[in-house]
């Protein structure tokens, strides 16, 4: 005889059909992240030992790397605009369809970079087409964040989205730590003179297999639940973006301004401290990359202890005590990094890694906990991405001059002041544990 619609059977076939489709969509919305931010992080690193010489051929290693870092602040600028475009439509369309077609933005601009001759070869032209296709790494990436996170929380109980909301924040750790350790792994086989020639470019053209893989998972989930409800109560409006800055600009600022932190620490203590590793204490590529490869590691290990935690005793308390630690880290950077001990320098970049492991775990869940449905796609990636401007793009410039100019203690008070601009935020949001996000 057939088993009831009540009955055991049909209920654990239930369970386990709805715990088969929260393990696609957690690996949906981890993979998408780890693969557009392995795009993010091979730009950064190539820009702190390489695109300077070969795009921007100044007599001065200074400007070199400034004007590098002018084109990896391009994309933060951009991030936003790709915000706005895919939230747009991740909110009148969908979650997933969205995500599909940032994905394919994100890797079309991070292979086609592999790919653009030097300055040596096509003279200004090079850096013009570079920074075009930096703008569409910032405009891929703006729309992947929001619509992974807002994948993974939807999709969670309502007492364990901190921790669901946790597996694209895991994105960033596996993506650096496959795009360092791929760029280790080149120093180490190649000569300097085939790294500039060459070498460089494999990471930016291998992004096209891991998109192809990333389109095939994302192909295969479902819409949200929360959005398909939205669709159902005729609840989706017109321009999202109109209703966002109308009805709920005070959280998206708050949102904005607390990511900056997240942000500061990790772009000083990647980008800007590989340059100056590399650069001014002479650390070798290879050994200095093996040092951020061991620090990011902490980046993950603190990340999915920071989410269960943020779901134990709440968003606001874990953040306030990370942010606290990052005011306080900033002071550490001086003494420990203008050492030039090994050591020492793995120290603080251990410890800037798992202080933004700690403040950037949490946001997975609290930016789209902000924001209703109908805006919030939108709404949590603009945030996101404002925060990027404000924490990232001018970050390695600012300490690169703040370097010159002052020293390290003043880039270490740079990242203290941007802590302290996110716990102020913080301190003015209202805690999101609890709320609905249907």
């Amino acid at each position: 005889m057939s088993a009831s619609p009540s009955s055991p059977t049909v209920a654990s076939s239930s369970d386990a059909a709805n715990a088969s489709s929260r393990s696609r969509i957690v690996f949906a919305s981890f993979i998408g992240t780890a693969i557009e931010f392995y795009d993010f992080y091979v730009y950064a690193t190539a820009a702190a030992l390489v695109i300077g010489p070969v795009f921007f051929p100044h007599s001065s290693t200074t400007a070199q790397a400034l004007s590098a870092f002018v084109t990896f602040g391009l994309a933060f600028i951009a991030r936003p605009i790709g915000s706005l475009l895919f939230g747009h439509f991740g909110d009148r369309i969908g979650r997933k369809s969205t995500l599909v077609a940032s994905l394919l933005v994100m890797g079309l601009s991070t292979t086609l970079i592999g790919f653009v001759p030097g300055y040596d070869s096509i003279g200004g032209l090079a850096p013009v087409l570079l920074c075009i296709l930096r703008l569409g790494q910032g405009i891929g990436l703006g729309g992947e964040w929001g619509g992974a996170a807002l994948l993974a929380t939807e999709y969670a109980p309502a007492q364990r989205r901190g921790w669901f909301g946790m597996f694209p924040q895991l994105g960033p750790s596996v993506g650096f730590l496959a795009s360092n350790g791929l760029f280790f792994g080149l120093a180490l086989a190649l000569s300097d003179a085939q790294f500039r020639s060459w070498g460089w470019r494999v990471p930016f053209i291998l992004s096209a297999v891991l998109v192809a893989l990333g389109l095939y998972v994302r192909l295969k989930i479902a819409e949200t639940p929360a959005f398909q409800a939205a669709i159902e109560r005729r609840e989706r409006v017109r321009v999202p973006l109109v209703s966002l800055f109308a009805n709920h600009g005070w959280p998206t600022l708050l949102g904005a301004l607390a990511m900056v932190v997240c942000y500061t620490l990790f772009y000083i203590s990647t980008v800007f401290t590989l340059s100056y590793g590399v650069s001014a204490l002479h650390f070798s590529r290879q050994s200095f990359l093996a040092m951020l490869c061991f620090a990011v590691v902490f980046m993950a290990i603190a990340t999915p202890l920071s989410a269960w935690a943020s779901d134990r005793f709440g968003r606001r308390p874990v953040l306030i005590t990370g942010i606290t630690a990052a005011i306080v880290s900033g002071f550490a950077m001086a003494p420990l990094v203008s050492s030039g001990s090994t050591p020492l320098v793995t120290l603080f970049l251990t410890l800037e890694l798992f202080l933004m492991g700690v403040t950037f775990a949490p946001m997975g869940a609290l930016l789209p906990e902000l924001f209703p449905t109908r805006v919030r796609y939108t709404g949590a990636g603009v945030a996101y991405n404002l925060g990027g401007i404000l924490g990232a793009s001018v970050a390695p410039y600012i300490a690169t001059m703040l370097a010159a100019r002052g020293g390290l203690a003043w880039v270490g008070g740079y990242v203290s002041v941007a802590a302290a601009i996110s716990l102020v935020a913080v301190l003015l949001m209202r805690e999101t544990r609890d709320v609905s996000l249907s």
